[in-house]
């Protein structure tokens, strides 16, 4: 019905600004193949599968298109409209990096150990005809240093302004080349002397010459500036006009290339000194003026440092490169404005992250990012605010099954909740602006009388989020509620939840942690939101309250009610419709709490419940069974035989022990038990049974309320256990049973097919699902769905009474299936991801200063020419661009707001083919300019030199003069 999670470990992250939309990579494991995940706003997510078993490496998204590389070198282009492949493209040798731009047509390709071209080559893609392209350029590293090895390339990334020039990163240097001349410009090689200790300062090695391996090569975002990052954490700062190097750092020191001039980073050892991280991605971020920037470096720092996380160099304003000195230049990398780190979880590495960026997917995507989301090395992921780095929930911000991978789910509970009681959860809490906005929903068929399918995910950092995962029907409020353990209990720490039940009536929460807390939650509203306030201990029958640690930005929601302090893991947990809860403990505790004081109103061990009763036994009496410790491991409300609540608890040793709560005359609630039937194995599920319709008689409102009109509920017990059922009334242990062939039973409930009746469903651990009929218990079908789901977690799936089966397939993965289904696989997504009105923003050109210098300014229409050749028909994007011109001018025409001058020369009266000759003819003229000589480029800079004589003076003539001069060779 439907899958939610990541089926593995997660590879790549890229997000698109103009679609507003994610996309998450994962890798090829055991747990499954690598595919591409697309999430949008809401629960808009669709799955791309590659087109043979490997793991993404990269994935990127290009206008209406998304690309990604693979392990096997097969680059795969699928449409955002249609969710479908276009096309895949296996490269002629290794591919180790891609690049992409939203203005072109065209992908550049580096390649390693090609069986055709050698190590280093760059080849193109035509994403629009979806055919390689004509254009190679050559190992330009190899053609300036012919004795160098293998330098394959490392990272391509296109000027920001200037769409011709690209600066390529191979492992031994970076290399700027112009597709305005065909040649490569500068050469940037990071060379150590002997003495300079590097980022390293490995001892050993800084007498040595040496050349660090190139890891990163990027621009500044306006181009002034390269930055490139090496293996030995050095980030060295380049004037790419000259080559000459300003700047060489590491997160911890500065000029590290000067001998002598670094301080020696000491461990906490003697005698040694600390390692660092490598430079796993580093970005450099912009606010909306290009000019303010800042670098965000994952890695780099100390593998002893206990704070993990992204560091920020906010270099702050960039200093003017014309009138500035060199030692200007150098303080500006030197001493950043500030300079701090985005703390990630502890015990953990970034290895990769993805900025979000505002509005523009220009400027390498690091244009005025409001977040970063931060993948992990234990495969989790981490959203931060930028660039204050405070965290940010995932909670309403990204789809539900990102959730299980920020942090990972350690354990899921359900909920079947009355469908008017969830609409009206609607959590209000204060969050930032929408990360993902893009996407539509697809609709579905409505459920309007149906309970809904709630799931409580348990997450390792103490929180519990909520949602609604459906029936594979339109989900009517798909927002999702988040409580914190955490803050509950007044601790970070040690807050590993073991067990969460809700009630199915009132929406109320109980959670249980493996310290032996349990914290129960109501809905309500918060009078302390938007202030901060300190807890006051105050512990009252039993119960200690904490209504004071609710979520300062949570309005209204489920806020923390009251607490109790048990002894030893929680082993069982139930949240009653009528107002109480009950716990049991690993140590053999138990206690019942009454919600309307609160207040505990029976609390003992099971060890005090022996010999208290006379015991029926399905077995024979085992005295070895006496020296085991016994603690619950199910309980369930009931109403049955008796005119009270009945409380069953199963225990792991085959106990089921009944207790009755009793009305006082005071207004309160005791307990009495009543007595204890034994089983055969480990209980793993009890169910309360009407004899007569099958319904269960579970502690609802409406069969309390009947208890004052003398309601009688000839109810029998279901009790399940890993090796056989019973069914009998209680506390008796006469009635039926029957043994599991060859097969333990890992869990079971009661479930419904329509009006057909009611059956046993349980998963079994041969890989099996069995249906068996009640109360005969007889085998009705069996099913295999060890395919689907992972047969070492069935214990841990959720079976609900209407036949679905949610369950884990990986370890942040879990599968909805339908035992009533027809075997379709409904998983694959209808959701709409492009948006036709999204419009890409002009990229960024050249300044006026750098074209009066002579700068020749390259369009991507000029690009397209160069790379595509002259004889390459008009992209499909030209074309639309054309349709939607005539449009624009037949509205206007039609408005009459068009004037006789603005004709544009007959144009707009041309004919297809007549606007095919016309950009045939342009196309070749752009040819024809990219193909001047440096003559040209001459006599255009004194043209502006003349013109420039009119506004300057005499001394700033010479000095332009001068700088011109010196660029064309003069």
């Amino acid at each position: 019905v439907a899958r939610y999670g990541i089926n593995s470990q997660i590879s790549a992250l890229a997000y698109d600004p103009v679609q507003s939309l994610l996309a998450v990579g994962t890798n090829d494991t055991q747990y499954g193949s690598g595919q591409i995940y697309l999430f949008g706003q809401n629960r808009v997510s669709v799955v791309l599968p590659l087109p043979r078993k490997a793991s993404v490496r990269d994935v990127q998204f290009i206008r209406d298109k998304i690309m990604s590389v693979d392990s096997k070198n097969e680059i795969s282009i699928f449409s955002l409209d249609t969710t479908r492949i276009l096309a895949s493209y296996t490269a002629p040798g290794g591919v180790t990096a891609l690049i992409t731009d939203p203005t072109l047509d065209f992908a550049l390709i580096g390649l390693q150990n090609g069986l055709k071209f050698v190590s280093g080559d760059i080849v193109t893609y035509d994403l629009d005809r979806l055919c390689p392209a004509p254009l190679r350029i050559p190992n330009l590293w190899k053609q300036q240093y012919p004795k160098s090895r293998l330098t394959p390339i490392v990272t391509l990334a296109f000027h920001p302004r200037d769409i011709g020039n690209i600066l390529i990163g191979y492992t031994e240097g970076a290399v700027i080349y112009s597709f305005k001349t065909g040649k490569a410009s500068k050469f940037l090689q990071y060379e150590l002397q002997p003495g300079a200790p590097g980022g390293d300062a490995d001892p050993a090695s800084s007498n040595l010459r040496r050349c660090p391996r190139l890891t990163q090569a990027l621009w500044h975002p306006t181009g002034t500036f390269v930055l490139t990052g090496h293996e030995d954490s050095s980030l060295v700062a380049w004037d790419p006009k000259d080559g000459r190097r300003i700047l060489a750092r590491t997160i911890q020191a500065t000029n590290v290339d000067e001998p002598g001039n670094a301080t020696r980073t000491t461990s906490s050892t003697s005698g040694t000194f600390a390692m660092k991280c490598p430079l796993f991605r580093i970005a450099w971020c912009s606010k909306e003026n290009p000019d303010d920037t800042g670098i965000l470096i994952a890695g780099g720092t100390l593998t002893t440092s206990t704070e993990k996380g992204l560091t920020f160099l906010d270099l702050g304003q960039t200093p003017v490169y014309a009138t500035s000195s060199w030692q200007i230049l150098s303080q500006h990398f030197e001493q950043p404005k500030r300079q701090h780190t985005l703390p990630t979880p502890p015990n953990a590495e970034v290895v990769d992250f993805c900025l979000i960026p505002r509005r523009s997917p220009h400027y390498a995507g690091a244009h005025d990012p409001i977040a970063v989301i931060a993948l992990l090395t234990s495969g989790e992921l981490v959203t931060l605010s930028f660039p204050s780095g405070h965290p940010i929930s995932p909670t309403n911000q990204l789809h539900p099954s990102l959730s299980y991978v920020h942090p990972f789910i350690n354990r899921i509970d359900f909920a079947y909740l009355e469908r008017t009681r969830w609409l009206g959860m609607m959590e209000n809490r204060s969050k930032g602006p929408s990360i993902l906005k893009g996407g539509a929903e697809a609709r579905h068929p409505v459920m309007r009388f149906a309970n809904r399918n709630i799931l409580n995910a348990a997450h390792a950092d103490g929180t519990v989020r909520i949602w609604d995962v459906g029936h594979g029907d339109e989900i009517e409020n798909s927002k999702m509620l988040q409580i914190d353990m955490a803050r509950a209990v007044g601790r970070s720490s040690e807050v590993d939840i073991s067990r969460t039940s809700m009630a199915n009536a009132t929406g109320e929460l109980a959670v249980g942690l493996r310290t032996g807390e349990v914290a129960i939650f109501r809905w309500n509203h918060n009078k302390d939101f938007g202030r901060e306030v300190s807890h006051v201990e105050a512990q009252a029958l039993g119960l200690e309250g904490i209504k004071d640690r609710a979520e300062p930005g949570v309005k209204e929601g489920l806020l923390p009610l009251t607490m109790f302090l048990g002894r030893g893991e929680v082993t069982a947990l139930k949240l009653s419709d009528v107002g109480f809860a009950a716990a049991g403990f690993q140590q053999g505790g138990l206690v019942v709490i009454d919600l309307r004081g609160p207040a505990v109103i029976y609390e003992a061990g099971l060890h005090e419940l022996a010999g208290q009763s006379k015991r029926g036994s399905f077995r024979r009496s085992n005295s070895q069974a006496h020296d085991k410790v016994e603690w619950p491991t199910s309980i369930e409300f009931g109403v049955m035989k008796y005119s009270s609540i009945l409380l069953f608890i199963g225990t792991n040793l085959g106990r089921l022990a009944t207790f009755k709560l009793l009305p006082e005359s005071h207004g309160g609630f005791s307990v009495r038990f009543v007595g204890s039937t034994t089983v055969d194995d480990k209980i793993i599920r009890i169910a309360p049974l009407d004899a007569e319709t099958g319904e269960a008689a579970e502690a609802s409102q409406t069969a309390v309320a009947g208890l004052r009109n003398g309601l009688r509920v000839n109810g029998v017990m279901l009790v399940v256990t890993v090796s056989g059922v019973k069914v009998f009334r209680p506390p008796a242990a006469k009635g039926a049973s029957k043994t599991w062939d060859e097969v333990f039973c890992d869990t079971a409930a009661v479930v419904r097919y329509q009006a057909a009746g009611y059956a046993l469903l349980g998963l079994f651990g041969d890989g099996s699902a069995r249906i068996f009929s009640i109360p005969a218990l007889k085998q009705i079908a069996t099913t295999k769905v060890g395919h689907l789901l992972d047969v070492r977690r069935f214990a841990e799936a959720v079976i609900t009474p209407t036949g679905d089966v949610i369950g884990w397939a990986g370890p942040s993965e879990v599968v909805m299936l339908n035992v009533w289904g027809t075997g379709s696989d409904l998983t694959r997504s209808l959701d709409k991801l492009l948006n036709l009105e999204a419009i890409i923003p002009p990229r960024p050109t050249i300044s006026n200063v750098q074209w009066m210098t002579g700068t020749l300014h390259v369009t991507p229409a000029d690009m397209d020419a160069l790379i595509g050749g002259p004889n390459r028909p008009p992209s499909k994007l030209m074309l639309e661009q054309r349709r939607a011109q005539e449009e624009q001018l037949r509205a206007e025409k039609r408005s009459a707001a068009v004037s006789p001058s603005s004709n544009m020369n007959g144009k707009e009266d041309e004919g297809y083919w007549a606007y095919m000759q016309r950009q045939m003819q342009e196309r070749t003229q752009n040819l024809n300019i990219m193909s001047d000589s440096m003559d040209k480029v001459e006599e255009n800079s004194s043209t502006w030199a003349d013109d420039v004589n009119k506004y300057v003076s005499k001394q700033k003539k010479k000095a332009v003069m001068g700088f011109v001069g010196s660029k064309l060779g003069f």
